[in-house]
């Protein structure tokens, strides 16, 4: 499982971006500051960071400049600070991305494996390509295939379709998928899973996504 550290002073921040990685199948570690960042660092390994400019003691450009003096993990700067200026100080720092809060979880989860996947390029096929029986699912391409054929999804239909295949074996409620793909401050009707569902179930003939009654859904792990 890929660790991510995040350095975040916002408890609020913190923690939602702690529980959206853990959906997404990471593990994490945080700081509240940027002294606790860099002893993190220094004693432990780990895949991505993600860090706030405005943090106390040492600030998130001061944290992004010694640990680039000693390594190239891959930096993701989540900041209030939009201007320019500040950009350009971020990426001249080598960060791999700068992104303004507010923000979309699941476009910042896009954003994190994207970074990953560009870090450990020869992983990347091996990694995201996820199958289940006579079905298979390639992120890259968007592509699913049953038995072979292809078949044309909408973008819900397949990123629930990857959310599922992703966490097999275990149980994801409505509210897990609404928060992992539609905006996090959505509060649309719950519902609207089940209708993907039930397309999914008809466009691939397939009957291996279950229904936890009063739950939500999950596909089993293959003995």
């Amino acid at each position: 499982m890929q660790k991510i550290l995040i350095v975040e002073d916002h408890p609020d921040i913190q923690e939602l971006l702690s529980n959206f990685l853990h959906e997404a199948g990471y593990e994490t570690v945080c700081a509240d500051d940027g002294a606790k960042a860099l002893a993190l660092f220094s004693e432990e390994e780990f895949d991505l960071i993600l860090l706030d400019i405005m943090l106390p003691r040492i600030d998130g450009f001061t944290v992004c400049e010694l640990i680039r003096r000693q390594s190239q993990v891959p930096i993701i700067m989540l900041t209030a600070l939009s201007g320019e200026a500040e950009q350009i100080r971020g990426l001249d720092l080598k960060v791999d991305d700068y992104i303004t809060k507010p923000f979309s979880m699941p476009v910042l989860v896009r954003k994190i494996a994207a970074v990953l996947r560009r870090s450990h390029p020869s992983d990347n096929r091996a990694a995201q390509i996820l199958s289940h029986k006579n079905l298979t699912l390639d992120p890259d391409s968007r592509i699913v295939t049953v038995n072979g054929q292809p078949f044309d999804l909408t973008q819900r239909e397949f990123d629930i379709l990857y959310e599922l295949l992703l966490h097999k074996g275990r149980v994801l409620t409505r509210q897990n998928l609404l928060n992992q793909l539609w905006q996090y401050d959505f509060y649309g009707e719950e519902r609207v899973i089940d209708t993907h569902i039930k397309n999914l179930r008809k466009k691939l003939a397939i009957d291996f996504i279950r229904t936890i009654r009063g739950v939500g859904y999950k596909i089993d792990k293959e003995d």
